[in-house]
């Protein structure tokens, strides 16, 4: 969702009716691209952010961490704006241009006006300082000619407001014959286009909203509209903004997570999304670009562990590529152990000097001659003996080679559970512990952490209730997998892991019961979901179980690895709506 001309309206009554007559106390600039505002009497700030990802006017009451010096930007404002009383917030027109007047006092004391001008376009977004004859004295964001020819924004100059859009009007002045004579004029144009493209100050998703609620379809074209019903629609969200009628609306996709923010009622999505309604639009937009940044955060601390795991991965890939080449070359040492034979065995005709022989092979029934080479400089005992000594290297290789191999591979499938926990993890805390399990297995550069913050750590794996009443745990990674196994876990309870791929432990806690055959069900569809062979399957998928006290972890293995000999199998389907209704942690 932009931060469109409605918001703008919407935001703009907002703090008119909060902070007009507020006196400015402190001007802070925690970030190059915004500023924000205390005022007297008002327990939140107002933030005005340019950025161009995230631009946005509101009261805030989130709380950011200020640069020791400040800015020069904040340093002015501060020299002009510290005591100044806020007398009108005024949106400018039907555009994202909001003014703020401030009467305070000049350098000699005399009594003046001074403007903040906010403008929320984007990555054309800017704050200008400009005086009572609007001459520009500082602006956040200079606008050169290297920038734009068609506006420059520099301090000296005198602000002049952004070109208008070609061929736009304004909405809250249409008239119903204008309108429908540019409906008339748009024909196979889909309708949210046409409204994108006739009118100022609409975002897509208002301009979608209004063709829904008119045809129930957010790009049907415009000459395949009812044109009295488009027109009541585009009034009746025009009517929003002229009464101030406005509704901070959070949306929320199936998941929980914010996708979009509205000033008024969105209905397109039908149950694909949900409308969470907020107090006020300071708590709209700090609830939707705190869960963003949140939600952003996490993304970069899960990257930055995937390529972590992609480099251990990729190494381990060629360590084990040169073992196996290796290996494969020990596949000859039975030649030399024959070919050292074969010289002691017919020695007596062999002498130094001979760079290679015919020699019969006395344990062949056909008693076959087999060339074999030698080394000229050596006597034959010395060249039996050399074959010998490789044959004997080989043989310790190989067993040294399948040893290291086997440890890889190893390697390789713990990299495959700990790569399945972080496509599943959901949260900073889940994020903390498969760093923190990769600091334990060598795989991340340990961080300093005290003994006593050490012992104080807890795990938090899922919990489900089964439709009969036997609660199911399940880890989110390796070491909450080894925690409910071999600390919590009772060795009578039933344990749970889809067979030979990556997932879950998933324990049924049977408190000394034996569970029916439905909880046995729901829970090893528990573990089939929450496993790599999991993800997006629509097929059956066997899971092991068995009871804990058959479960044995094998001295410096990974966390979470563990053997078992005895078993049963369960053949389920995946199921992330089962999941989801039986889970209650």
């Amino acid at each position: 969702m932009a931060f469109d001309a409605g918001m703008m309206a919407a935001v703009a009554a907002e703090l008119q009716q909060t902070i007009i007559g507020s006196k400015i106390e402190k001007i802070y600039q925690p970030g190059k691209d915004e500023i924000t505002l205390c005022l007297r009497g008002v327990t939140r700030r107002l933030m005005v952010n340019v950025s161009g990802d995230r631009p946005r006017v509101c009261l805030t009451k989130l709380v950011r961490e200020n640069p020791q010096v400040a800015p020069m930007f904040c340093m002015l404002l501060r020299k002009h704006l510290s005591g100044a009383v806020l007398r009108e917030v005024h949106q400018e027109g039907f555009e994202r241009v909001l003014r703020f007047k401030f009467e305070t006092r000049d350098e000699m004391g005399y009594p003046c006006t001074r403007y903040l001008i906010c403008e929320i376009m984007g990555k054309w977004s800017n704050l200008m300082f400009c005086n009572e004859a609007d001459k520009i004295l500082a602006v956040l964001r200079p606008v050169d000619f290297t920038t734009s020819q068609k506006r420059q924004v520099l301090p000296g100059m005198t602000y002049t407001p952004p070109p208008a859009q070609d061929h736009k009007t304004n909405p809250l002045q249409e008239t119903q014959n204008s309108f429908l004579q540019r409906l008339r004029a748009a024909q196979d144009m889909p309708t949210d286009r046409f409204l994108l493209s006739s009118y100022s100050g609409f975002s897509p998703l208002t301009a979608r909203e209004i063709s829904f609620q008119a045809c129930l379809d957010v790009s049907r074209p415009a000459n395949a509209c009812d044109p009295i019903l488009l027109y009541q629609s585009f009034s009746r969200v025009v009517q929003y903004i002229t009464t101030r009628h406005f509704t901070p609306v959070l949306l929320r996709d199936e998941t929980g997570n914010v996708t979009e923010y509205s000033w008024f009622e969105i209905s397109q999505y039908g149950l694909h999304a949900s409308c969470q309604h907020c107090t006020d639009f300071g708590s709209l937009l700090d609830a939707f670009y705190e869960e963003k940044d949140r939600t952003s955060r996490l993304h970069q601390r899960a990257g930055d562990l995937f390529k972590l795991l992609s480099a251990a991965q990729s190494r381990l890939s060629r360590k084990y590529n040169i073992l196996k080449k290796e290996l494969a070359d020990t596949e000859h040492m039975e030649t030399y152990k024959r070919y050292g034979d074969l010289i002691t065995g017919n020695i007596y005709c062999l002498s130094r000097g001979m760079a290679h022989a015919d020699l019969t092979d006395w344990s062949d029934p056909d008693q076959r001659q087999v060339r074999v080479k030698l080394d000229a400089r050596l006597t034959p005992a010395q060249n039996a003996q050399r074959y010998y000594k490789k044959y004997n290297k080989a043989k310790t290789a190989q067993t040294m080679l399948q040893t290291q191999i086997k440890h890889t591979e190893e390697e390789l499938t713990y990299l495959d559970t700990v790569f399945d926990a972080l496509s599943r993890a959901q949260s900073s805390t889940d994020l903390d512990e498969i760093r923190e399990e990769l600091e334990r297995t060598g795989y991340a550069t340990r961080k300093t952490q005290t003994k006593k913050t050490a012992t104080r750590k807890q795990y938090h794996p899922m919990e489900f209730v089964t439709d009969e009443g036997y609660t199911v745990l399940c880890g989110k990674n390796n070491l909450q997998n080894e925690y409910i196994t071999h600390t919590r876990a009772d060795r009578h309870d039933w344990w749970f892991h889809v067979k030979n791929a990556p997932g879950a432990h998933v324990i049924l806690v049977t408190n000394g019961q034996e569970p029916d055959a439905l909880s046995f069900t729901q829970a090893a569809t528990i573990a089939a979901t929450y496993s790599g062979s999991g993800a997006g399957a629509a097929k059956h998928i066997t899971v092991d179980y068995t009871q804990v006290h058959n479960l044995k972890k094998v001295p410096g293995a990974k966390p979470g690895m563990v053997i078992y000999h005895t078993n049963y199998a369960a053949y389920v389907t995946p199921d992330p709506g089962l999941c989801e209704r039986l889970r209650v942690k």
